[in-house]
């Protein structure tokens, strides 16, 4: 099976341990009309879980320079339902967004959502968070909403262990999720649509290795590492993608999921990812957390009601060139529906310029001296 995408590594770093580490590369897409995508890494993707990013329109998607957003399988699945989204015109068109898409395999969602669930080696049969209904995903049909969905990056269906986990839950799911990603591969998928396998096995080196193992003599256009940054400590899972990322191939992009904060993003570059994606900059942002050059800040603080300087002078968002700290504080006590708008762009803005920031700096040749800066300034 021939890749989908091409990938290109414009530079790798070695890292400490003279192995090829934080790297600056493109991928290419073919796109769901043949018009070509091209993302540059390292990318961070905003999280459009059920067709949308939280407050924020595509329009200002585009202004923020986003190249590729995420869509989510099992939201999609229950609501509209992928054969509706297909019918008027797949994902992109459905939600006026002219970029990829990556769509996860529901997965994730369909073990930590549902009130009830029951794995088997075929499948999961669980309940609807909405209305309680029962429901079946196998990896078959995981493939078949995503073609529906016509995403441009589609992910294998995988098994998620909980955290804390023993090492025998762990590598049943790990041989769950190679025999669910041997399945899915014969799933037909649309001509333009990339397919991603993931690795699991936890906190554990040698199920990792194995699964990498295992999962990278698979014919994917890319992989992932996943059952990460799920409840163990920052340093457990930065931990274990630096001893990861080494372990897929290098002509081959390389996607953390679920993570994460800034400093989660910069340690995951530093090991060899490509890929990030994460709720947290619009989530955070609808809860008054913001980040900035300067650090992580809650407007929600008093001493900002009569404070007229930007939210972070050194961004180019809307939010900080338009807006005062003080205004922002007083939309979001107020409930404004204009609060989580403003906070989100700014969080996204934040995050997408992070990773330029780092690309630029990986080509330069001076990532080393941009990540100790980058610390000195958001731990003052």
């Amino acid at each position: 099976m021939s890749s989908i995408l091409e990938f290109q590594v414009e530079k790798a770093l070695p890292g400490e341990d003279g192995v090829p580490r934080a790297r600056a590369g493109r991928i290419r897409l073919p796109g769901l009309h043949g018009q070509g995508h091209v993302i540059e890494t390292p990318i961070f993707m905003p999280v459009g879980t059920q067709g949308t990013v939280k407050a924020v329109a595509t329009r200002e998607l585009e202004e923020m320079r986003a190249q590729i957003i995420l869509g989510n399988t099992y939201h999609l699945y229950l609501r509209p339902g992928h054969e509706r989204v297909e019918r008027l015109g797949h994902l992109h068109r459905f939600m006026n967004w002219s970029g990829p898409i990556l769509t996860d395999s529901g997965g994730f969602q369909v073990f930590s959502l549902s009130d009830l669930n029951k794995i088997d080696d075929q499948g999961v049969t669980f309940r609807s968070h909405l209305d309680g209904s029962l429901h079946r995903f196998t990896p078959e049909l995981s493939m078949e909403i995503q073609r529906g969905l016509g995403s441009d990056i589609v992910m294998a269906f995988d098994e998620c262990p909980p955290y804390p986990a023993t090492p025998e839950q762990v590598q049943a799911a790990m041989r769950r999720t190679v025999s669910w990603a041997e399945r899915g591969l014969r799933v037909e998928l649309k001509p333009h649509q990339a397919r991603f396998g993931i690795v699991q096995g936890g906190l554990f080196e040698e199920l990792r290795t194995r699964s990498a193992r295992e999962i990278t003599a698979m014919p994917f256009d890319g992989f992932a590492i996943g059952g990460l940054s799920i409840g163990e400590t920052p340093d457990l899972m930065q931990k274990m993608a630096y001893y990861t990322a080494p372990l897929l191939p290098q002509d081959r992009p390389r996607y953390l999921m679920g993570v994460g904060r800034p400093e989660d993003l910069v340690e995951g570059v530093r090991a060899g990812i490509d890929m990030f994606d994460c709720v947290m900059p619009t989530r955070n942002a609808r809860h008054g957390i913001l980040f900035t050059s300067l650090g992580k800040l809650n407007i929600k603080n008093q001493k900002f009601q009569d404070d007229a300087g930007p939210l972070d002078p050194e961004c180019p968002c809307e939010t900080c060139t338009k807006y005062s700290r003080a205004y922002l504080r007083h939309l979001f006590v107020c409930g404004e529906a204009l609060s989580a708008r403003l906070n989100s762009i700014h969080n996204l803005t934040y995050y997408l310029h992070l990773m330029r920031q780092m690309r630029t700096a990986i080509l330069e040749n001076r990532f080393d001296e941009w990540v100790k800066t980058f610390y000195s300034k958001i731990n003052r």
